[in-house]
């Protein structure tokens, strides 16, 4: 993600910016980078899997100030990682770093890792909010370059991709977007432009720097036969000038290259620096990356301002169904299901846990095999010749799934398996659910399909689908809030299927927390509840609760899928992390749920304690003897 090094460079050249105070114009965020980095700037837990009521607290005031200020935000967020599989190892090697930081703040050092629902929080604060947003298909970064340009506005992101792009408004790193000191309308900032860069090199020509970002080493290089070039050009006043040799490298190929005023004369003596045999080779190479810092002509407007479709891809329009893509657009269905339509890859997000257990997300496998299978269902099918002339034949669709095992990065295949009654049943059918009632639509639309039969299928099919792939009953939650429906399966869910089995102190904790969270006055006294990170993290706890999380994500996502059978709830509303985990403790020390809660939080905790309850065996919470990787031991039960 950026350019390797550039911002601790840039970050020391005051002349590469302009002082502004940001005030009635529009802004293009780049949303994936800015909840990752927004999360961590606002110093919130990560240990204890995420603090989300605290994160929307900050957001909310994020997004009050540009109110505030008559700043407009548009956000854009990316969608698969690459569809042509160029960036397939960075994936890679991300997702090791990922695991690590997991891994070390489950042993009680120092790491960052974004909590596991975070993008989830993200977008229904954007919806609730009115923050008109998109997902693209694929990476937004020249999408984001291309409506800023249109707009002639600055672009908020951490990614210095944008120290590269020609950005008419500039672009506003998020460190030096001081909302928090916002005076008079205006918000004080430094905006970084290409022509002062440009003008600290001699006038050097802006079209080099696409050069100098893909010789530098971006997201897709593998730059190995460069270093011959890099000892040509390095200079060693230069790496006395700056503190780190990355810098220095920078400065000094930035300097090198400032002489050219022709990209092609440019390219050819870099070439000449390198052996004949590899040559032709490079320059594919240079010429293919520099089209990453192309900006398109077509650009976003059209969305925001239509609905228009994001993409002109034809490949990629050939393998998203119409009305996915539409969902897609609109963050109203995962990421994931481009990864999955596309490339049949899926990579599942680290959580701090117990990394000497299975891997948490495997609590809900069950889940994410239908899902994938619901997905995948129409190529599960194959016309065939055979005797009598035409056949259907099922085939298994097989998606790769990266994961950890321990704290390594593996990769295995998981069948993509759609339930019994989604038997030929497609996408497409499910399509017209959606184009007839739109995505909010609830129970009572089930109620009402399930009165007559149509060429349409019911949406109360979509609940059956649903109850049948979590293996819950609709009987089981007559008393329980609509908006609650759906954290009581995926509560129910998870007793059955986490390994090792959850306490009844573990479902305690994670009721009183959605009870908590859904009060209309919840009372304070549990707020100084929340645990502090200096004490030691209980690392079962933490993997149990991480399956819960797991089970709830994929849940929502199947959810979508099905256009929403079931209200959807509140992400930040029923898990933070420091306060289940501090409840968790005094539960364990005897104290009953009913000391931490009071008035209509109790009453809540009560009806939802019964509904799960009700679905599980009496001796369920009996004393066992655990197993320690498998969970196979209470499947049955």
């Amino acid at each position: 993600m950026g350019v390797q090094g550039l911002w601790g460079y840039a970050d020391q050249r005051p002349e590469f910016f302009r002082d502004v105070k940001l005030t009635n114009t529009k802004i293009i965020i780049d949303g994936n980078n800015f909840y990752f980095q927004f999360y961590h700037n606002s110093s919130l837990d990560e240990r204890h899997g995420g603090d989300y009521d605290l994160y929307v607290e900050a957001l909310k005031r994020f997004f009050q100030t540009l109110s505030d200020c008559n700043i407009q935000p548009y956000v854009v967020l990316d969608g698969c990682c690459n569809h042509t599989d160029q960036k397939l190892e960075t994936t890679k090697l991300r997702a090791k770093g990922h695991i690590k930081s997991a891994h070390d703040l489950s042993m009680g050092r120092e790491g960052r890792l974004l909590p596991l629902l975070t993008r989830n929080v993200f977008i229904q604060v954007l919806s609730k909010l009115g923050v008109p947003l998109v997902q693209c298909l694929l990476e937004a970064d020249k999408e984001i370059a291309a409506l800023a340009n249109q707009w002639s506005c600055p672009v908020l992101s951490t990614d210095t991709d944008f120290c590269i792009f020609d950005l008419k408004g500039g672009f506003c790193p998020l460190t030096q977007f001081k909302w928090e000191n916002a005076s008079q309308g205006r918000i004080p900032a430094r905006c970084y432009f290409i022509e002062n860069v440009c003008a600290n090199f001699n006038g050097m020509n802006k079209d080099l720097l696409p050069l100098f970002a893909v010789i530098n080493s971006n997201d897709y290089s593998d730059m190995k036969v460069m270093y011959r070039f890099y000892r040509h050009v390095a200079s060693s006043s230069h790496m006395s000038a700056y503190r780190g040799k990355k810098q220095a490298i920078i400065h000094s190929l930035l300097t090198w290259l400032s002489p050219f005023q022709d990209l092609k004369v440019a390219i050819e003596n870099v070439l000449n620096v390198l052996p004949v045999s590899d040559r032709e080779e490079v320059r594919e190479y240079l010429s293919s990356q520099m089209q990453v810092y192309k900006i398109p002509e077509r650009n976003l407007s059209g969305f925001f301002i239509s609905g228009s479709s994001t993409t002109d891809d034809i490949q990629l329009r050939s393998l998203v169904p119409r009305w996915t893509l539409a969902a897609l657009e609109k963050a109203q269905l995962p990421k994931t299901v481009v990864d999955l339509l596309v490339l049949q890859r899926v990579f599942l997000i680290p959580q701090v846990e117990n990394s000497m257990r299975l891997n948490a997300h495997t609590c809900a496998l069950p889940i994410r095999r239908a899902f994938y299978g619901m997905i995948l269902n129409r190529r599960r099918h194959s016309s065939v010749s055979g005797p009598s002339g035409d056949g259907v034949e099922a085939v298994t669709c097989v998606v790769e799934e990266y994961g950890r095992e321990n704290a390594n990065l593996t990769m295995s295949h998981v069948e993509a398996a759609p339930p019994h009654s989604a038997k030929g049943i497609s996408l497409e059918e499910i399509e017209k659910v959606r184009t007839l009632f739109g995505i909010s639509s609830g129970f009572i639309w089930c109620f009402l399909w399930s009165c007559f039969h149509a060429l349409w299928l019911p949406l109360a099919r979509c609940l059956q689908m649903f109850l049948e792939i979590l293996g819950v009953s609709s009987s089981t939650v007559e008393e329980v809030p609509r908006h609650l429906v759906l954290p009581v399966y995926v509560t129910h869910f998870w007793l059955i299927h986490s390994d090792p089995r959850p306490s009844l102190q573990h479902l305690q904790a994670i009721l009183v927390g959605i009870a908590h969270g859904s009060a209309a006055s919840p009372g304070l006294a549990l707020q100084e509840l929340r645990t502090s990170r200096q004490q030691p993290l209980d690392r079962d706890a933490a993997h149990i609760f991480s399956q819960w999380q797991a089970t709830l994500q994929i849940s929502l996502h199947l959810n979508q899928l099905l256009c929403r059978p079931l209200e959807e709830p509140e992400v930040s509303r029923l898990y933070s992390g420091s306060l289940v985990h501090a409840v968790f403790r005094r539960l364990n020390l005897s104290t009953p749920p009913k000391v931490l809660l009071s008035g209509s939080a109790f009453e809540i905790f009560e009806v939802l304690l019964r509904a799960v309850q009700a679905a599980i065996p009496n001796i369920f919470f009996s004393p066992l003897v655990h197993s320690y990787p498998c969970n196979s031991h209470f499947i049955n039960k």
